[in-house]
């Protein structure tokens, strides 16, 4: 993961290889850079941790995307949405650890696994508490739903009816009934 992480090209989004673009905005920054300290003093960073500002990154919030290590389970970086391009990598015993692990979580947006075992990941789409799941999608394989063809969903934290965009009851959200009765 370290060795694919470190040949992403970073860049002005508009670029048409750029992979990783600046983060939204200084706020972003600013947790980037808090977590990072906290990555640092708590676990290891094996990838990445920088923010980048030389002449071709000067006009954006260019981090460079980064990699822990050696975190306990329930620290708050393992735990916390940053939406920065920040990874905590943990390690389990078994699956049903790795699931009861997931699951702890405040949030529920979406899910994947890679897996050939055909058991496993039907246990994980049973058991998996997100709204929007995969097994074995290469591109985008724990976020982003295919327009069109599923709805974008959370579930906990990440949504609050448990209808999502593009699915059936979406529209509903929007709309409130009315009985109208006419008597002539």
């Amino acid at each position: 993961m370290v060795a694919k992480t470190k040949v992403l090209k970073m860049g002005k989004p508009w670029e048409k290889d750029v992979f990783v673009s600046p983060v939204i905005n200084e706020a972003s920054l600013k947790k980037f850079q808090k977590a990072t300290e906290i990555a640092k003093k708590d676990g290891k960073i094996v990838c990445g941790g920088s923010v980048l500002s030389d002449s071709h990154f000067k006009d954006g919030n260019f981090v460079e995307p980064t990699i822990v290590v050696g975190l306990p389970k329930d620290h708050e970086l393992v735990k916390e949405e940053l939406f920065v391009p920040f990874l905590c990598i943990e390690e389990f015993d078994n699956f049903d650890d790795a699931i009861s692990e997931a699951n702890k979580s405040n949030y529920g947006l979406t899910a994947g696994i890679f897996s050939q075992d055909k058991n496993e990941i039907e246990s994980f789409f049973n058991k998996i508490e997100a709204g929007v799941t995969y097994a074995n999608r290469a591109a985008s394989a724990t976020t982003g739903a295919m327009v069109g063809a599923q709805p974008f969903v959370g579930w906990k934290y990440s949504g609050i009816s448990g209808k999502g965009a593009g699915g059936a009851y979406y529209l509903l959200q929007f709309m409130r009934e009315q009985t109208q009765t006419r008597c002539e």
